[in-house]
């Protein structure tokens, strides 16, 4: 999960490589779908590893998904799909932060998902531990991040 239009070039980078990391560990790439920012970096990321990608779109069409998207799931929920990508992950990874963002990890902290941060600025990390009980998995590369999830799957 990750801000769209507001992606930095860092976060865009750090998505498109973890993407990739997820298609290599074999696991399915989930996203919001978009053709903007981190959702389209990282699914463009997995492809580029030969990975399956699913995209959440916040519209009832798919004029705005992302190219790299296997499967496109059209909700027509604008906002609302983001309870739909936290509740059908087995394990959050925010990259970057954004109003979207950010209700996807207050969703994620809520419903006791997973949750693993990359390209998290410290003030923001500051604030989601102030709302969780447990320490905040953070991941200073998509490796880490891998690593990371591995620890929290069966």
């Amino acid at each position: 999960m990750g801000p769209g239009d507001q992606a930095t070039p860092a976060e865009i980078k750090t998505a498109y490589e973890l993407g990739k990391a997820i298609a290599r560990a074999n696991w399915v790439l989930l996203t919001g779908g978009r053709d903007v920012g981190v959702m389209d970096a990282a699914s463009r990321g997995a492809k580029a590893a030969q990975g399956l990608t699913i995209g959440i779109l916040p519209t009832d069409h798919a004029q705005e998904m992302s190219a790299a998207v296997d499967i496109p799931i059209l909700t027509g929920l604008g906002h609302a799909r983001n309870i739909v990508n936290i509740l059908t992950s087995h394990v959050v990874i925010a990259c970057g932060n954004g109003a979207g963002t950010s209700s996807e990890i207050a969703l994620a902290l809520k419903t006791g998902k997973p949750l693993i941060f990359i390209e998290a600025n410290t003030t923001a990390l500051g604030y989601w531990q102030s709302l969780s009980t447990a320490a905040l998995n953070i991941a200073n590369s998509p490796e880490q991040a891998i690593a990371m999830v591995r620890a929290h799957l069966p």
